[in-house]
């Protein structure tokens, strides 16, 4: 196998596993995410309640953010499949080609 072939390999091993690593996250992230309507057990702190939307707010943003980076993630498992599916055809070709050279 050439090294395209390897490449190719690596990287349909390494796309599944990205595609897994929301998993890891999900659980959580939901209880992050259900620790933001628990903010006002700290009713009881009145410097802190003024922070609360504060608080909340950056929560909300996180939660946000990390949904994208699981967006990305699936995008880049995705690229790497089809860059492997590319890699594996190109050492085809390269195989053909080389093939047909040492004949003629």
């Amino acid at each position: 196998m050439g090294d395209l072939g390897k490449e190719s390999a690596s990287i349909a091993n390494a796309a599944p596993l990205l595609r897994r690593a929301p998993h890891h996250i999900s659980k959580p992230l939901q209880q992050f995410k259900s620790q933001t309507d628990d903010l006002s057990a700290l009713g009881a702190l009145g410097a802190l309640m003024s922070a609360t939307d504060d608080v909340r707010e950056g929560m909300e943003t996180l939660s946000k953010l990390v949904e994208q980076v699981v967006d990305e993630w699936h995008d880049e498992a995705k690229l790497m499949t089809d860059l492997s599916d590319a890699f594996d055809v190109l050492d085809v070709l390269l195989d053909a080609a080389q093939g047909k050279g040492k004949k003629g």
